[in-house]
């Protein structure tokens, strides 16, 4: 298992982004990915082959714009283009992602 403090996230056109792996664990698709026995959990890097690069870029500052707030309570809304709503939608369906992560056990 890769040890890093860090972690790769890939776009199906091949965007790559550097994430905090404690950022990326809000995740259920990736903390499974990374923990199982898979190839992602050997290599710390992830491939989205249904994710667009623009997509991901906002999945991923979304990661760290929670880990960042995570324990305030008045947490300022992120700004979401118009454009990308719906795979934004998609792909948090996908990745695990709800309305209320902190309710879920991140270890």
């Amino acid at each position: 298992m890769s040890d890093s403090k860090y972690i790769t996230l890939v776009s199906y056109d091949g965007f790559e982004f550097v994430v905090l792996r404690e950022a990326a664990l809000i995740s259920e698709t990736i903390r499974a990915m990374l923990r199982g026995a898979f190839k992602e959990a050997q290599t710390g890097r992830c491939e989205f082959g249904e994710i667009r690069g623009p997509v991901l870029e906002k999945v991923v500052e979304y990661f760290h714009y929670y880990h960042a707030n995570r324990d305030q309570t008045d947490v300022p809304d992120m700004d979401i283009p118009v454009d990308i709503c719906l795979e934004l939608l998609m792909a948090a369906d996908f990745l695990g992602l709800d309305s209320r992560p902190q309710m879920r056990d991140l270890s």
